[in-house]
């Protein structure tokens, strides 16, 4: 059973993809900050669901969002195992057992930079 697109639901997909374009390198952000970001605090499965399909973009960095607790939630939709955290520690950031290290520091919230 796939997910359903309608046009609002596209609209929205690519409003989170520009809000995720501007994540900067090496900095992370969570599902729920760019659900209240976009002025829709309580989608942030949604904002999930946009990642999971933007099916590989490259100019949207969806290995920078993460769950509300700084877990690697949205991995398995990342080609092999443990692709997500590589890109992730290709930047610099830390993992362990699919956590971000010094998630806090790193965490940045669209609300306050934008």
């Amino acid at each position: 059973m796939g997910i359903k697109k309608n046009d609002s639901d596209t609209n929205f997909f690519e409003r989170v993809y520009e809000v995720a374009k501007l994540i900067p390198y090496g900095r992370v952000t969570s599902y729920g900050a760019i659900a209240k970001c976009l002025g829709a605090a309580r989608s942030a499965r949604m904002v999930g669901w946009a990642m999971n399909a933007c099916g590989g973009r490259e100019d949207v960095p969806a290995h920078r969002v993460v769950n509300r607790k700084g877990m690697l939630t949205g991995k398995h939709h990342f080609q092999g195992t443990n692709l997500m955290q590589q890109l992730l520690e290709n930047e610099g950031v830390e993992v362990i057992d699919n956590q971000i290290i010094d998630f806090e520091k790193l965490f940045w919230d669209p609300m306050k930079e934008l």
